[in-house]
C-alpha cells in the first residue's frame, strides 16, 4: 500500500518538496530546509517560539505559541509544512481554567492566508484509495 507524506490530523497545511541532488547532503539540505522554514515563520508570526518536539512519530514541532504547534513531516522528498492547535498537556491544563481552545481556532483562521502563501509551493489534487497523494506545483 502507497502513502503521502504525514501531518497532524486538523492542520493548516502547505506542501513544499526538499531536492537533493547528492544523496549524501540529504542530512544537510533537511537542516537547512528546517532552519530556513523555522526562520520564515518566526518572522510571519512572531508570537511563535522556538520548540523542539515531536506530534507522533514522523510529524515534528518546530516553533509552539500559545494556541498552536509549527512543524514539518518528510517523506521521499515531499515536505508537508503545517501548523495546528496544541494538543498537550499543558496546553489543555490552561484551557480548563480559560478557554483556549475558540481563541486558537481563529487565531488559524485569521493567519491561514498568509501561512498558505509564505509556504504553499504545491496543492494537494486528492489521494488515490492506496493512500498515494497527487499534487500541482502552483503557477510562479
Amino acid at each position: 500500500m502507497g502513502r503521502s507524506v504525514s501531518y497532524p490530523s486538523g492542520s493548516l497545511v502547505a506542501f513544499t518538496v526538499l531536492e537533493v541532488e547528492d544523496e549524501n547532503d540529504w542530512d544537510f539540505e533537511y537542516e537547512w530546509l528546517r532552519d530556513e522554514v523555522v526562520e520564515r515563520a518566526m518572522r510571519l508570526f512572531p508570537s511563535l517560539e522556538p520548540q523542539d518536539g515531536w506530534r507522533g512519530r514522523e510529524d515534528r514541532i518546530l516553533a509552539r505559541n500559545a494556541f498552536a504547534d509549527f512543524g514539518i513531516s518528510i517523506y521521499c522528498g515531499l515536505v508537508a509544512i503545517w501548523i495546528v492547535e496544541r494538543n498537550d498537556g499543558s496546553y489543555w491544563d490552561a484551557d480548563s481554567r480559560t478557554a483556549r481552545s475558540p481563541r486558537a481556532r481563529r487565531w488559524l483562521a485569521q493567519i491561514a492566508p498568509r501561512f498558505d502563501a509564505e509556504f504553499g509551493d504545491y496543492d494537494c489534487l486528492g489521494h488515490m484509495s492506496n493512500g498515494e497523494g497527487i499534487y500541482r506545483k502552483r503557477a510562479a
